[in-house]
């Protein structure tokens, strides 16, 4: 039974993701990963040689994702020594603080609630701390609305689909090294000055791990996107074929696209690209609407991985009550979900 154990924690993970959110700061293996970074680049702030700040930022990476594997493994190697619902205990509760959704749909929400309520500012403040890192001083309302719903399209992929991914593949330590690239990128790849040649392997390394992520999130999103009952199918997939280019990433332009095709809105950052042009601009219920579409893909995203690990599973011992349990918890997931949406929209809509 033990090789259920990964299924069964991701089902774990998603409940609780849903039901509680984020674990306190104090106990975050994150905020640890973002301690770490942040020492490295202070120190990589103390060198003027551009191959020097590169090295640092190298050296830290590698080793980052060096220890984060290692824990992971050893958490993995650990609970497999446990009992089966103990070893699902262990594993959801450090694969959980790899991804996030709740926490990523009530950012949005809380944008969509300042801008429905007529508060620009506050939106404009919601939006800043809580999704994008750009100057929103100056943005109008459909401009923080687009923002909000680039943000969660791209986190989508970032925030759980591909820690999903590489858990699917490679258990906790796949994660988890995950989850450190990533968070790498986030803090110190950024084209200025100080960070540009310290962040340099944090970003290369984070565009090669979601190649694939970015585009399933992608295809997910078009594949359920009629469900949500917004942009016709076909359109949709031609936004997203057109326009998935145009970001100087070479992943964030898939998902971030694909839901400008699906939600049938523009969605444009100044200066940089525009994004299912043709289309009208993004309000409020646009907001609402992507968060529609952030749950679908990750129910889809899940069933799918479920359906990985199952059949993995039966590889070694083919279990069939055991497999018809874990249907029936994820028939739950499913419903959970929709009734988590149901609840957002209505709120919202109110």
């Amino acid at each position: 039974m033990i090789e259920h154990v990964p299924a069964a924690a991701l089902l774990a993970a998603l409940i609780a993701d849903w039901q509680f959110g984020e674990p306190p700061n104090r106990l975050h293996p994150v905020v640890a990963m973002g301690n770490w970074i942040g020492l490295t680049r202070r120190q990589g702030f103390k060198f003027r040689s551009n191959a020097a700040r590169f090295c640092i930022g190298l050296a830290s990476l590698l080793l980052g994702m060096f220890v984060s594997g290692a824990i992971g493994w050893g958490i993995e190697r650990v609970s497999r020594q446990t009992p089966f619902f103990m070893a699902v205990l262990i594993q959801a509760t450090v694969l959980k603080c790899s991804f996030s959704v709740r926490s990523l749909a009530t950012a949005a929400a809380s944008v969509a609630s300042a801008l429905h309520g007529n508060d620009l500012p506050l939106a404009r403040q919601r939006l800043a701390f809580h999704l994008v890192s750009r100057d929103v001083s100056k943005l109008d309302e459909s401009s923080v609305a687009a923002a909000a719903i680039e943000s969660v399209a791209e986190n989508t992929s970032d925030s759980f689909i591909a820690p999903l991914i590489f858990f699917a593949v490679a258990g906790l330590p796949g994660a988890l090294v995950y989850r450190y690239v990533n968070t790498c990128d986030a803090m110190l790849g950024y084209r200025t000055p100080d960070l540009e040649w310290i962040g340099k392997p944090a970003a290369r390394m984070d565009d090669l791990l979601n190649l694939i992520p970015a585009r399933w999130t992608a295809a997910l999103m078009l594949l359920v996107g009629t469900a949500c009952k917004c942009n016709n199918r076909r359109e949709a997939i031609k936004v997203w074929w057109r326009d998935h280019r145009l970001t100087s990433s070479p992943n964030a332009g898939h998902p971030m696209s694909a839901a400008a095709g699906v939600l049938g809105v523009v969605l444009e950052k100044h200066d940089h690209y525009r994004l299912g042009y043709g289309q009208p601009l993004p309000t409020v219920a646009s907001i609402i609407a992507v968060n529609s579409l952030l749950y679908r893909t990750v129910m889809a995203g899940t069933l799918v991985a479920i359906v990985w690990l199952i059949w993995v599973a039966t590889l070694h011992s083919i279990n069939w009550n055991t497999a018809g349990t874990f249907s029936g918890v994820l028939l739950l997931v499913v419903i959970g979900g929709w009734m988590q949406n149901r609840r957002l929209s209505s709120k919202h809509e109110g």
